[in-house]
């Protein structure tokens, strides 16, 4: 008997959340790596010699893999089974920051992050799908929601750790980032229950093939793009803006997006909240979407006063946070086969990993040319676009 069997036989009702726990734990560690790297930039960029257009691709090589990997990945989850997936995502992370911390030049720390990003992805995929297939259906929606959590806490837990970074300096955090990986790897290992892969009678080219041509995962994927492509226009830039805009200073405008991106995670636990007590998908994706293309508005285009641009952030991020929970607990339903729900969840993960790709580009040049004001309308027609489809996908299911 594991750890998590012999907690839950001794426990009186919330079947399955010691394992929810554990797995958020895997993606909590995860999130640091994402966490991690912004707040080193600046150290790696002097300690390397290199310029920050070089540095920066220590950022942009988690979303490239996640935007190019994620159904392959999903399909391997399908085939080999997700415990094995996220365990041996975490070692790969662990993997990766090890040899991170060694790196003596760029072209090594790069791939050493690409490394990280694969295992990262195996992780974000495989994790939700345990979730799906063992916990029962009426914990489920507030599962995915403590789930959806792993990303503002992990990076906010990260953010919060800059003390120890500036103890440790950069080396020293990528290496006790691997020994955690490592650690909760083996930890995972122990202790959650592992289930047999579905058997598969296709070839992964001819599932792959058949996830492509079903609807529902283009859908997931749209949304889930619309989605980051919307979030990550603004909390990219949001620091730059308190500071260029308002006069902060970087420590403060720091703290305030903190805090902001904190707050979705409130939206998630709020999403779950809300669907176990009977609402609609519809309802709640609908009302997450309309909520930040108002306040969109408010944060770029509408002239205010920093604490209130600061309070609308916050307001944002926290309505934003119902999105994800929506979403994910949509697979099931979007997957065109029972067997092919973690490649489903692995093209919803290339659709948000290709918002986050595109939508700082896109209003990093938008507001260039025409200010952010045209972020802000720009924002409005996507996620107007999104609500459209969410009526056919998501907000279907009643």
């Amino acid at each position: 008997m594991t750890v998590v069997e012999k907690i839950e036989s001794g426990r009186i009702g919330g079947a399955g959340w010691p394992t929810v726990f554990i797995i958020a734990g895997a993606g909590t560690v995860s999130a640091f790596q994402v966490g991690k790297a912004p707040m080193a930039l600046s150290a790696i960029q002097g300690d390397l010699g290199v310029s920050l257009a070089v540095v920066s691709w220590l950022i942009s090589a988690f979303a490239i893999v996640g935007a190019g990997f994620g159904a392959p990945i999903g399909l391997v989850v399908d085939r080999i089974g997700a415990k094995r997936m996220v365990v041996g995502g975490l070692l790969c992370q662990a993997l990766g920051s090890g040899l991170g911390a060694v790196a003596e030049s760029a072209g090594p720390l790069i791939l050493s992050r690409v490394i990280e990003g694969l295992g990262f992805v195996s992780v974000l995929v495989a994790a939700p799908t345990i979730i799906l297939a063992t916990v029962s259906p009426g914990l489920r929606d507030r599962a995915i929601a403590v789930w959806a959590t792993v990303m503002p806490v992990g990076m906010t837990v990260v953010m919060l750790a800059s003390p120890l970074f500036t103890y440790l300096e950069w080396r020293g955090f990528w290496l006790l980032n691997a020994a955690i990986l490592f650690g909760y790897g083996l930890f995972f290992a122990a202790c959650v229950p592992a289930r047999g892969a579905a058997k598969q009678a296709d070839r992964i080219g001819a599932q792959l093939v058949h996830v492509v041509a079903a609807p529902g995962p283009w859908v997931l994927a749209a949304l889930f793009a619309a989605f980051s492509a919307a979030f990550f226009a603004i909390f990219g830039f949001l620091p730059a803006i308190l500071t260029g805009e308002f006069g902060l200073s970087q420590t403060l405008a720091s703290t305030v997006a903190a805090i902001a991106v904190a707050a979705s995670g409130m939206g998630n636990l709020a999403a779950g909240a809300l669907l176990s007590a009977g609402r609609r998908p519809v309802q709640v994706l609908t009302a997450g979407f309309v909520a930040m293309t108002v306040l969109g508005f408010g944060v770029l285009g509408a002239g205010f006063a920093w604490p209130v641009v600061a309070g609308l952030a916050v307001l944002f991020s926290f309505m934003a946070g119902l999105v994800p929970v929506v979403l994910m607990g949509s697979v099931q339903e979007l997957a065109p086969r029972p067997d092919l729900v973690g490649a489903t969840m692995g093209f919803a993960i290339q659709g948000n990993n290709a918002g986050m790709l595109a939508g700082p580009v896109t209003a990093a040049a938008l507001a260039a040319s025409f200010g952010w004001g045209s972020v802000a309308v720009a924002m409005a027609v996507v996620l107007v676009a999104a609500i459209l489809l969410g009526r056919a996908g998501p907000g279907a299911r009643g």
